[in-house]
C-alpha cells in the first residue's frame, strides 16, 4: 500500500492461522539457558546463526539470555516459506515464558515486545483471523469461517527482504470490504477480487516460486489457490477436510520432495 521513508512497506493483508499443523515450542526451568531444536526442518536452523533465531531473540527481549530456561523447538514448518513459522514460534515463546516464569506481563506489554522482534510477530501473538495494516502492527480481527486448506511448499527458500526488494510498484488499491465473509463461498468470492502483490516479485527472485500455487489450482476439487506471503509456499481452499486430505495425498505423491499438509484454519 506504499512505502515509509524508513523503507518499510505498508501492508494490507488477511492473515489466518492453522489449528493443527505447525511447530511446537516447549520450555522448562533449567540451571542455564539452552535451546534444543529437532524436527524435520531442524538442520536448517541448527547451522544458522543462533542470534538470528527468533525464539532466542524473543527470550532475550522478554527476560534476557541469562534466564534459567531450556527451550525446545520442534521445527515442522519449512524455513523461509512465507508461512510465518518463525514469527509464530517467537509469539509462542513470549506466551510460554510469561506463563512459565510468572512474569504477569499484560497483553499490551507482550505486544510491545513482539513488535520489537518483527512486524509479523504481533499478529501471531493474537493468532486469530485478522486484517493487518501499517507494517503489521495495526490489527483488525475479522469474522471468518473455519477453512479446510492444503498448504504446499517446494524445496525452495525465499528470503522475504529479497522478495520485497524485487517488488516494483508499491502503491496499490486496498482490499475489498471484509464485512461479509461468513461462509467459504463468500470468502472465495472475496479472495478472487484480491491479489498477492508479492507473487510476481517472488517469481522474479526464484524460478519455481509459483509452482505450488499453480499445482494446487489445477486440482479439480480446489476452490481457490494462491501463494502465501512472500512464498514459495501456497494455500489451496477446499470444500471439506476430507477433500483437502485427499488433495494433499495426491500432491504429495506427485511431488515427493515437497512439504505438503492438510489442515484447518481457526474460525474468527
Amino acid at each position: 500500500m506504499g512505502r515509509r521513508d524508513d523503507g518499510y512497506h505498508l501492508l494490507e493483508s488477511l492473515v489466518v492461522f492453522a489449528t493443527d499443523v505447525g511447530d511446537t515450542v516447549g520450555a522448562d526451568r533449567s540451571p542455564r539457558f539452552a535451546l534444543d531444536i529437532d524436527g524435520q526442518f531442524a538442520p536448517a536452523l541448527s547451522t544458522a546463526d543462533p542470534t538470528d533465531n527468533l525464539v532466542v531473540r524473543a527470550c532475550e527481549q522478554l527476560v534476557g539470555r541469562e534466564q534459567p530456561v531450556a527451550i525446545r523447538l520442534t521445527k515442522r514448518m519449512p524455513i523461509a516459506a512465507g508461512l510465518g513459522g518463525g514469527s509464530a514460534d517467537a509469539a509462542a515463546t513470549l506466551r510460554l515464558l510469561n506463563r512459565l516464569l510468572g512474569l504477569q506481563r499484560t497483553p499490551h506489554e507482550l505486544t510491545t515486545v513482539a513488535a520489537s522482534l518483527g512486524a509479523d510477530v504481533p499478529m501471531c501473538l493474537q493468532s486469530q483471523p485478522t486484517i493487518v495494516h501499517g507494517i503489521g502492527e495495526d490489527l483488525a480481527p475479522v469474522r471468518l469461517p473455519a477453512l479446510p486448506l492444503v498448504l504446499a511448499c517446494p524445496p525452495l527458500a525465499l528470503r522475504t527482504p529479497d522478495v520485497f526488494h524485487a517488488l516494483g510498484d508499491a502503491e496499490n488499491t486496498p482490499l475489498p470490504d471484509p464485512a461479509r465473509l461468513r461462509d467459504v463461498a463468500g470468502l472465495v468470492a472475496w479472495l478472487r477480487a484480491t491479489r498477492n502483490d508479492l507473487s510476481a516479485a517472488a517469481m522474479l527472485v526464484a524460478v519455481g516460486a509459483g509452482a505450488a500455487a499453480a499445482l494446487l489450482a489445477r486440482d479439480s476439487t480446489c476452490l481457490f489457490a494462491r501463494m502465501t506471503g512472500s512464498g514459495p509456499a501456497a494455500f489451496g481452499i477446499f470444500g471439506s477436510r476430507m477433500a483437502a486430505e485427499a488433495a494433499a495425498a495426491r500432491l504429495a505423491a506427485a511431488q515427493p520432495s515437497w512439504w505438503v499438509a492438510a489442515t484447518m484454519t481457526g474460525a474468527g
